[in-house]
């Protein structure tokens, strides 16, 4: 079954990139824009078609294996470029040729490795996903979460023991990626669809998560904010509305997101990082924190036929010392098929985890979870 599913992928994915009719060439073979140090601003000049209420039609398959090898923050050898030198992309071949080949490669020889499961194409001209600070990388965190962040627990914290589910994130108990980190691409199960109805959109994600937003002219934005959900009720996606900004862009306010941190012994009160590891060019470990002030703004204009710019503006003053955003396009592929996110089923490292990390303590694995431990089966506790 994984075979048939990741080849039909790949090559759904290599289709995507050879024949997207306004996406242009591969990536490999895009041009270089005179100025490489220069964004060009986000095109306005297309008029989408209407959905039968009189909403642009934002509706399709939009999978973004295609972006997954930009970095979100970006490497110093790129200094401050937006883009790669052709040069660049030159000596970047092998690894695209890898990727675009592994699949099948491993087929021929009757092998499984990363060819199966690393679902998406290389050879990208840009150097980051973030295009504001212009230096591309993320602004650093406040001394308070730099502090929880050190102190957080999850399962990609290398020699951390594990005693409890509080020492692991809400990626690895297959509750959230969190948000906004869910709407960036990770190594496979990237399908992003798009469906409306009157009043609504709905951002359907392959790997946990779907999201229901409201949707309104901008002249009655004012009036759906008065629906915005009380503080204290929150939610892994947190709460969106939407409104549409002109002919082609989808503005789209998030709030009310579940604020926590990695470090705290209380599994119910741990909130996931707002960029998940499995990203490329995001802190390591899943530990950032977010607070009850964290905001996301999302763009989605769509700039022809088969391509939305999708830009998103993130700002957590407790956690980040300035806002950052990211700019990514999105590319049409209705060959592209969702396949079920199984994640809960069979999840048996959660307890194996735990149970080798105490046995190579030398602690029992029959109190794991006892609530006659003092920190209610919390953190790091020697043998009673």
């Amino acid at each position: 079954m994984i075979s048939y599913k990741l080849g039909m992928r790949a090559t759904a994915a290599a289709l995507a990139l050879a024949g997207a009719v306004d996406a242009g060439p591969a990536p490999a073979q895009q041009k270089a824009p005179a100025d490489l140090t220069l964004m060009p601003p986000v095109p306005n000049d297309y008029t989408p078609k209407k959905t039968a209420w009189g909403d642009p039609d934002f509706s399709g398959m939009w999978p973004i294996n295609d972006i997954a090898e930009i970095p979100v923050s970006r490497p110093d050898k790129y200094g401050n470029r937006f883009f790669k030198t052709d040069e660049e992309l030159r000596q970047e071949s092998a690894r695209t040729q890898q990727l675009q080949t592994g699949y099948k490669k491993e087929s021929s020889e009757d092998k499984i490795g990363l060819g199966h499961w690393i679902e998406y194409l290389g050879g990208n001209r840009r150097t980051s996903m973030i295009v504001d600070p212009p230096s591309g990388k993320l602004p650093a965190l406040t001394p308070q979460a730099q502090a929880l962040n050190k102190a957080g627990r999850s399962s990609w914290v290398a020699k951390q023991p594990f005693d409890w589910v509080s020492d692991f994130d809400t990626w690895d108990r297959c509750v959230s990626r969190g948000f906004p980190a869910s709407m960036l691409p990770f190594r496979y199960n990237n399908g992003i669809q798009i469906k409306q109805a009157p009043g609504f959109v709905v951002i359907n994600l392959e790997m946990l998560g779907t999201r229901i937003i409201p949707v309104v002219p901008k002249a009655q934005f004012a009036e759906l904010l008065k629906t915005r959900w009380p503080a204290n009720v929150r939610t892994w996606m947190g709460q969106s509305l939407a409104y549409w900004d002109d002919k082609n862009t989808l503005v789209i306010e998030t709030t009310n997101i579940v604020a926590g941190d990695s470090a705290t012994g209380d599994h119910l009160a741990r909130a996931a990082a707002p960029l998940n590891m499995a990203t490329r060019g995001v802190p390591p470990n899943n530990t950032v924190p977010m607070s009850a002030d964290a905001k996301v703004v999302e763009r989605l204009t769509m700039v022809g036929p088969n391509t939305i710019a999708y830009e998103m503006t993130y700002s957590d003053p407790q956690v980040f010392t300035a806002p950052w955003t990211l700019r990514v396009n999105w590319t049409r592929d209705e060959k592209y098929a969702f396949y079920e996110y199984a994640c809960f089923e069979g999840d048996v490292q959660v307890r194996n985890f735990i149970n080798s990390s105490r046995a190579a303590r030398g602690l029992t694995t029959s109190k794991v979870g006892s609530p006659d431990r003092p920190d209610g089966g919390a953190g790091t506790v020697a043998e009673q």
